[in-house]
Formats: structure tokens, sequence, C-alpha cells
């Protein structure tokens, strides 16, 4: 998914650091929370500190911070899918998935955005009624986010999807590569695959450990380590409204 302007350049370096250096998010965080002492309205540092919150674990603190800098900013709202992605891990996902029908009217053509949206709604309504409800699109996404999307339609499995990408030529790309194996791994989740799921999700992971990830993966690459945890505790449920 995409970054407004404002935030784009800024999150890559520190995605980065986050990426290369250990513990780097709770020392961000300190920082952030210090400098918001002085500066309680800065949408920056509000949308700083709500990734530092996520990345660590903070599911609460996040959506907190996400949602006040949208108070100060309403332009920001259609745009926050990181907003959606932490009601998602706060359990909230009725509010997830309104979210990503937001960042839907702002950007009609991001499937990875749809993913997200079926996903709260089959955690909240099951697997087939959110089938019923995924976004339709009709231009071309990013590889390999068009096969991924028929697998979660249910129209291919995830063999089929990692099967496509080898005809095409895509199998060295770590890109495609870290989102095949993510969002394979999110499916087999869903379908109560634990195992299978926990394998995909750490082969996800592992292609860019202790490696810079590209600028479309670096966000993404840091949930799915939140992901690969959370498969370590019990499923969680519908937040209370």
């Amino acid at each position: 998914m995409r970054f407004p302007a404002l935030f784009l350049a800024f999150f890559v370096s520190i995605s980065t650091l986050f990426a290369q250096e250990p513990g780097i998010a709770e020392k961000e965080l300190a920082a952030a929370t210090e400098a918001l002492v002085k500066a309680p309205d800065s949408v920056p540092l509000l949308s700083h500190r709500g990734d530092c919150n996520l990345f660590t674990g903070h599911f609460a603190e996040a959506v907190a911070d996400f949602e006040k800098m949208i108070a100060l900013d309403p332009s920001q709202d259609a745009p926050h899918w990181r907003l959606g992605i932490a009601y998602y891990f706060a359990g909230n996902f009725e509010k997830s998935a309104k979210q990503f029908e937001k960042y839907h009217v702002y950007d009609g053509h991001d499937r990875e955005n749809g993913i997200w949206k079926f996903l709260a709604d089959a955690r909240r309504e099951g697997i087939e009624k959110a089938r019923t409800r995924m976004l339709a699109y009709d231009a071309f996404d990013r590889e390999p986010f068009p096969s991924l999307y028929e697998m979660l339609a249910g129209r291919k499995s995830g063999d089929e999807v990692l099967a496509e990408i080898e005809k095409k030529g895509l199998a060295g790309n770590p890109n495609v590569e870290f989102f095949a194996h993510y969002y394979i791994g999110l499916n087999e989740e869903l379908l109560g695959r634990r195992d299978e799921a926990r394998e995909h999700l750490k082969k996800a992971v592992a292609v860019y450990e202790g490696r810079r990830p590209s600028s479309s993966a670096s966000y993404m690459w840091q949930v799915a380590r939140l992901n690969v945890a959370a498969l370590k505790k019990p499923v969680a449920v519908e937040a209370k409204k």
C-alpha cells in the first residue's frame, strides 16, 4: 500500500533502521513520546509514534495516535490504511474493514488494501460471507497481487500462486516472494492451517531479514513480524466497540 507524500521519505528511512537494528523501535518510541510532550499536536510525530507503537505490539496505543492525527488533520483519514492495520491487530475488525473501505475510495487500484479488508471481514463474519463483500478492481495491480486476490476469493490455492510466479519468471524477485509468502501465510492462518501459515510467514520475514527491504515492502515487513509473533498466541476476537 502507498504512503501520502508527507510521510513517505521519512518512513522509508526509519523503516530501514528498524529492519537492520534490533531494538531501535523501542528507542524511537521513547524519543517520539518525549518530543510529543513539547509538541502534542504534531501530526508527523503522532504518525511516527503510532508506527513505533504498532511495531512494538502496543496496538491500542497505535490506534490512539493514528486517530488523534486524523482528528488534527482530517485529510489524513481516507489514505490512512495504517490505522486499518492497527485496528486489525487490536481486534476491532469492523473498524478495520471500514478504514480499508475509505482507502479504496482514495486509491481504487491497490488490491493489497482489498486483501486487508477481506481479512478483517473474514475475522468478523466468516470467510464465505467475506468473499461476497470483496472490493472490486478493474485495473492491473503490481505482482503478485492479482493472483493473491484470486486465492482469497477461493479461485486459486497458495501453491498455484507460487507456480504462477515461477512461470512468469518472478521467483527470484524478493519483493514478489515476500508478498506472496506473506499473504499465502495469512490465508493459511485464516483457513486454520497454523503450521503451514507459520512456514510461509517465516519465509516472508526471511526474505529481508537483516537487510534493507524495498520501499514498498518496508512497512509490511514489520507487520509480517507481528503476524509471526501472533501465531504463538490465541486467535484475536472482535473488540468491544
